[in-house]
Order: C-alpha cells, then structure tokens, then sequence
C-alpha cells in the first residue's frame, strides 16, 4: 500500500510549470523571501560566530571546543524535528494548518529570547552553551516550520521555485549581515 501511495504522488508531472513571473507575484513568496533574509543569517552568524566565541570567552582550544560545539548542534537538530512535531501536534488538536504554524513559529521566535541572558552566566561554560543550544534549537525550529509554508501555500509545481528563492534571500541576507557584523 505504500509502494501504491508513493506511486499516486506523480499528479505534479501532469501540472504545467508555474513561470516565476506568475510566482514573483505572489504575496506569500515575498513573504517567505523576507523570512529567509532575516532569519537565515542569525543561523549563519551563530555557526560563524559561537567556536570564536568559546575561545575568547572560556580559553577553549581546538582539541576543548567538540563537547560544546557537538552539545549545540545535537540540540539545534532536535529543535528542527521538534519544529515540525510541534505544528503538526497543534494541528491534530483542531489548529487549522496556518494557525498552528503561525503559533509554533512564535513559540520558537520567544524561545530565541534567553540567549541575551548570556552575558549573565558568570563565566559558566555548560550554562552559555544551554543558552545558545536553546536559542539554536529554537531558530531551527522556526526554520523547520518557515520551510513548510510554500508547500503549504503553492501548488506543487511552484514549491520547488519558491525554496529556490527564499534561499536566494538568505544567502542574500546572510552576505549583508556578515559585511554589518565584521564592521
């Protein structure tokens, strides 16, 4: 029955690629564009940013940096499927399918918040590395839930076009963050 569903799923190959002007003019593309620009490079920035940041702030050296760094990511990837398992939860509680991501992408959007609580961890290593390991988990988390908007939104043969350009305007907002932060 699987193999059956899987093989159902080719109703986009009947549908007529959506041109991008007829995608440009779409509210919810831009929407999701701007999304990508502002939220992209704070992902970027903590990757960038948080190994120098343990090294200046706690003298951790290459061979000390792994157990911090690993703690982070792990938390970020289990952030990004909670992401998911949280709208998808509101969903089965009778959230209408926009709802429950607008409310799950606020959820981690507050969540983000007690990252600016580090410069208040006097000095505890394993406490600024909860800090940002919630923040990191709580920004993939949104990720996860931005990334579903346009399969939420479009019509199948245009999803793949629009990913397209919200990471455009990531990579886009990520080159302007990173000439801001390094002046």
């Amino acid at each position: 029955s699987e193999k059956q569903l899987i093989a159902s799923d080719n109703e986009a190959e009947n549908q007529p690629a959506i041109p991008y002007s007829v995608v440009l003019g779409r509210r919810a593309t831009w929407a999701f564009m701007v999304g990508k620009f502002l939220t992209d490079p704070v992902w970027w920035f903590y990757l960038f940013w948080v190994p120098g940041f343990l090294h200046d702030k706690y003298n951790l050296d290459l061979t000390h940096l792994g157990p911090p760094l690993i703690c982070i990511y792990v938390v970020a990837d289990v952030g990004s499927v909670f992401g998911g398992w949280l709208s998808k939860g509101l969903v089965a509680r009778g959230f209408s399918l926009s709802a429950a991501r607008k409310v799950a992408m606020l959820v981690f959007a507050l969540a983000v918040m007690p990252v600016a609580g580090i410069m208040y961890t006097g000095g505890n290593l394993w406490l600024t590395v909860g800090l940002i390991s919630l923040a990191a988990a709580a920004h993939q988390g949104w990720s996860a839930n931005l990334f579903t908007l346009p399969s939420d939104t479009f019509p199948r043969p245009a999803v793949g076009s629009v990913v397209g350009l919200g990471g455009m305007g990531g990579a886009f907002g990520g080159m302007l963050v990173a000439l801001v932060v390094g002046k």
